[in-house]
């Protein structure tokens, strides 16, 4: 429990303090280079994500699992690793003009083939990355993210104000994909030191590549939004998405790697115990609710004087955008616990099954809302969410007590609490003359305060398992 516990805080240390300085100079580059810019790199993420999933192929996943894994079998991963980023570097080197003729920009095409390297430079830190999961050591991950996080922001506002443009943002994404290589290589001195074994590769595939093809349709998917909007609309949509769909997705993502980095070693570890597996999955599940409910809600809220205050009056069609994918994001969370619990029990097989079911399920939405416009694309983005959560959990309830009538059973007081307490909060200058300024105030004091008396009231057990973590004591 204390490595659990001690794994916990410095995943939330390297995670929180990264993606709140990443997404600082982010909101700051977007209100100094504009919509047009952050389209043009927004255009080219799915290809950088897609050959990322190709490199790792869930052969980390598969480490992770394995209770009898050998130095074979990391050596193994290490040659593959390497080989495919080298391969699909050349595969975006060749497509690259092809890229660019499909979304109309001619910039693409040096833009891709320079920020296509950071898939190769990925590939020398699988290993440590994986390692460091498997003996929970989060903290040596968090000094080489934030050490690289520094470097790169400040690359990245050096090259912004000296009038980079575009090329500022591919910049800060290879030097911190760079440093962050380097650091870890640095704190987990690891090197090959067998051959590539072809044992070792058939079992790593066989696990990973169900994990592989799964991974593939999500990060297509996930990203597909980018893809449509680049080639029906323009750059600067393609701008207000990416960056509405960046501040939902941050706290969400940041949380869900929390979460997932954590607990699949930790219930890796007791599977073979029901009963602690059960317990532990069903405090998890509360307690990712209890956080990230109120945070999405909030998030969207605060949406219109948010973007006013800190990207400017230039970035507000993004503000209806961020109102409704934060509702998406909100169960985000939900849907990597079930889908943890998956990998967890082995059933790679079943995981690969949801993820074509919830894509056929997303492409139907999209045939329905893409000629509606962007709006409408986004409300189905929180449609396919909520359908999600009963797909995930009707197949997770197979493996675990926790089924579809008993999550929803413990997550609706807590949505219901959560969207209560937002409305009453929204109320409370409805009807009075306001500003951003005067709405972002109210909403970051009023609705917490809400929340936390909403909490004590009705989790009494969450209330104290909180006020004693934090400080110590049952606070009265």
């Amino acid at each position: 429990m204390r490595s659990t516990a001690n794994g916990f805080k410095w995943s939330i240390i390297e995670r929180l303090s990264t993606q709140i300085i990443q997404l600082i100079v982010t909101l700051y580059l977007a209100r100094l280079l504009g919509p047009h810019v952050f389209g043009l790199v927004g255009m080219l993420v799915v290809f950088i994500a897609i050959s990322q999933v190709f490199v790792d192929s869930g052969f980390s996943s598969a480490l992770i699992r394995h209770t009898e894994r050998t130095e074979k079998d990391f050596s193994t991963t290490f040659y593959f690793s390497i080989g495919v980023g080298i391969t699909c570097y050349f595969v975006l080197f060749a497509i690259a003009p092809y890229v660019a003729s499909f979304f109309e920009q001619s910039e693409l095409i040096n833009l891709l083939r320079v920020l296509g390297l950071t898939v190769i430079i990925n590939s020398f830190a699988i290993v440590q990355r994986t390692k460091l999961i498997i003996e929970m050591d989060f903290k040596t991950q968090a000094k080489a993210s934030l050490i690289s996080v520094f470097i790169s922001c400040g690359t990245v506002i050096y090259l912004a104000n000296m009038g980079y443009g575009v090329w500022a943002l591919v910049g800060q994404t290879v030097i911190n994909t760079l440093c962050n290589v380097v650091f870890l290589n640095i704190y987990l001195r690891w090197f090959p030191t067998t051959g590539f074994s072809k044992n070792s590769f058939n079992y790593l595939f066989s696990f990973g590549s169900k994990l592989l093809i799964a991974g593939l349709l999500d990060t297509i998917f996930k990203n597909i939004y980018q893809i449509i909007i680049g080639k029906q609309f323009f750059a600067n949509q393609v701008g207000f998405f990416t960056q509405a769909n960046q501040l939902a997705s941050v706290p969400a993502m940041t949380f869900t790697s929390v979460i997932q980095r954590v607990t699949y070693p930790m219930l890796s570890n007791i599977q073979n115990d029901t009963t602690k597996f059960d317990e532990t999955y069903l405090l998890t599940l509360r307690m990712t609710a209890l956080f990230i409910f109120p945070l999405m809600v909030g998030l969207s809220l605060s949406a219109t004087p948010l973007i006013t205050l800190i990207l400017g009056e230039e970035w507000l069609p993004a503000a209806e955008l961020l109102q409704i994918i934060s509702l998406a994001f909100m169960l985000y969370p939900v849907h990597a616990i079930n889908l943890n619990l998956l990998q967890v029990k082995g059933r790679s097989d079943i995981f690969l099954k949801l993820e074509v079911i919830k894509k056929f399920l997303l492409v139907c939405i999209l045939f329905i809302t893409t000629p509606l416009g962007i709006k409408a694309m986004c409300i189905g983005m929180v449609i396919q969410a909520y359908i999600a959560f009963f797909i995930n959990s009707f197949y997770t309830g197979k493996f675990c007590k926790l089924n579809t009538a008993k999550q929803l059973k413990i997550l609706t007081p807590i949505w219901l609490g959560v969207f209560i307490c937002a409305i009453l909060t929204h109320c409370t200058y409805l009807f009075i003359d306001t500003n951003a300024y005067i709405e972002l105030a109210i909403n970051l004091s009023v609705m917490p305060l809400l929340y936390i008396a909403f909490i004590r009231w009705m989790q009494p057990d969450l209330y104290l398992i909180i006020t004693t973590t934090v400080f110590g004591k049952r606070l009265t």
